[in-house]
């Protein structure tokens, strides 16, 4: 999303005060104790609490370590980190931002392979250039396609396997007057979430090596697939299966709408799974993005903690707490029940995270241990299939434009040129 810039700006310099009264990143306090800034982030599900309690446990297993907590104001973690960056401010711990931002200019340290290789359950889930920044704790399906099972069945429906099942589905879902496909239109991420299902589905579902030969110059966004992909995108619109004020729809407002009953589908990540209503869980399920031939392909993206910053003065420290943060199976419990994450921990079940969650998000982390075609989610992945800096951002504003405007090669083009221009 789009930065305010005198918000941030307030905040650069609020921190500025901060860490000069409390030495962060600095090596210590005079008292044995180094004090790291650990950048983090807010929403519903993970909020202040769900942080200090975190921060809490983690540091049981890192004495010596005090953690000065600061949030980023947006949900570009990537553009407030180079913003502290720029000021000289770069924090010693970084939680969920993009590696290949900061680890090509030497600003972050790898994790040791052989810690790596011991704990998670895909190693190089997340590794850039065979190195791993982000521990890989856990994955996330973005997106699956999750429907409201009491609105199916007034419209005489089920999950659709195919595309053309999903397109009969829709349109009989209008014709009784429900309104198909949910759309948080207002917020650029939720409303790439359609376009980035059927990009991954169809395109990299085909060719999962696809966004490496785009590095490559070896295809395009305008070439001829992808743009039968996208159509797929503007047909949902032309067909009025998104609601018509949906561009105006922020995304917490899509859940509230979709859980509430106001339309029978929803694309969005798996972390939906965390909103679902526990006193109605059972009237929710998920099914994939359809594909022409009725193939499962799961767009799938690992995730994981934090960064370890290159510059900061207590390496060993900011490791240890890291190492320990990632690990506690409070912090993954909190994530699997809020967040809807998958957990990619070795040796452990949903069981042993003592979580209690709901069939839909037992269903859904099937799809995750099933043996499938597993390709990475377009616009999300942290490993070497991450696109250049900026072309996310480029994708959701293509979404946006794509609500309205038929020129779907103009909009393609557009993305070859920043990635282009992003690659030079």
């Amino acid at each position: 999303m789009i930065r305010k810039t005198m918000l941030a700006t307030c905040v650069v310099g609020a921190l500025a005060l901060t860490t000069a009264c409390t030495s962060a990143g600095s090596g210590g306090t005079g008292s044995g104790t180094s004090t790291l800034t650990y950048m983090t982030f807010e929403t519903p599900s993970l909020n202040s609490t769900f942080w200090n309690d975190s921060i809490a446990a983690a540091s049981k297993e890192a004495p010596g370590v005090k953690i000065n907590r600061i949030t980023s104001p947006s949900t570009d973690r990537d553009g407030y980190a180079k913003q502290l960056q720029a000021s000289g401010q770069f924090p010693d711990l970084l939680q969920s931002i993009t590696p290949s931002t900061f680890a090509g200019a030497g600003l972050l340290v790898p994790y040791d392979q052989t810690w790596v290789d011991a704990n998670f359950l895909l190693p190089q889930g997340n590794a850039l250039k065979g190195k791993v920044y982000i521990p890989p704790t856990n994955s996330q399906i973005i997106p699956e396609v999750f429907y409201n099972k009491e609105l199916f069945a007034k419209a005489g429906v089920e999950p659709p396997k195919t595309w053309a099942d999903f397109l009969t589905v829709c349109a009989k879902l209008k014709a009784a007057g429900i309104t198909p496909m949910e759309l948080g239109g207002g917020d650029p991420f939720a409303a790439s979430m359609p376009l980035v299902g059927v990009l991954s589905a169809d395109v990299l579902g085909k060719n999962p090596q696809w966004l490496q030969e785009r590095y490559a110059g070896k295809v395009k966004f305008t070439d001829a697939n992808v743009v039968t992909a996208v159509e797929k995108y503007r047909k949902l619109v032309t067909e009025g299966y998104f609601d018509k004020g949906a561009l105006g729809v922020k995304y917490a407002d899509s859940i509230t709408q979709f859980t509430g009953g106001k339309a029978a589908m929803y694309m969005m990540g798996s972390w939906f799974l965390g909103s679902v209503p526990k006193d109605n869980a059972d009237n929710f399920g998920a099914f994939p993005v359809p594909t022409d031939d009725g193939s499962v392909v799961i767009p799938f993206a690992v995730g994981g903690s934090m960064a370890i910053s290159s510059k900061t003065k207590d390496l060993a420290g900011a490791t240890k707490f890291a190492q320990a943060w990632s690990l506690a199976p409070g912090n993954l419990k909190a994530l699997i029940e809020s967040d809807g994450a998958f957990p990619m921990l070795k040796g452990k079940t949903l069981d042993d995270y003592k979580v209690t969650v709901s069939q839909v998000f037992k269903d859904s982390f099937a799809y995750v241990t099933d043996e499938n075609t597993k390709v990475a989610s377009i616009g999300w992945a942290s490993n070497d299939d991450a696109m250049p800096p900026g072309l996310n951002d480029q994708l959701y504003a293509a979404s946006q434009a794509l609500f309205t405007s038929a020129d779907v090669k103009g909009e393609m083009a557009k993305l070859d040129t920043a990635w282009d221009t992003a690659t030079k």
